[in-house]
């Protein structure tokens, strides 16, 4: 069975917005990686990168690329990384339905 990661609409964008205005990521694909530790166990790890290897998986959602490897897919498939606008600010955020627990600012979590 395939394994999915999805970009919302919003989180599409504002990688596009940045991908277009920051020089140090222009012609890069956000990656998102999964590292042991945290307070919760696991935590997510976001940058930007233009170099794909053997064990990595390119997706795409909303005509925006991006990258996993192979090893965090396992823990995030099924997941949506979305962007959300709030009053106190700002973030992307991962819906992991595998996560049983996380932390409250959301950036690790335990299976």
């Amino acid at each position: 069975m395939a394994r999915v990661l999805t970009l919302s609409e919003s989180a599409a964008k504002r990688v596009q917005e940045i991908v277009t205005h920051d020089k140090t990521a222009q012609g890069k694909m956000l990656r998102l990686t999964v590292n042991g530790g945290g307070c919760s166990g696991f935590s997510y790890a976001f940058s930007f990168d233009d170099a794909v290897s053997d064990e990595d998986l390119v997706f795409e959602s909303f005509g925006t690329k991006f990258v996993v490897d192979d090893t965090s897919l396992d823990l995030l498939d099924g997941s949506e990384i979305d962007y959300v606008q709030e009053l106190i600010g700002a973030s992307f955020q991962i819906k992991n339905p595998n996560a049983t627990a996380s932390c409250g600012c959301g950036t690790s979590f335990s299976i």
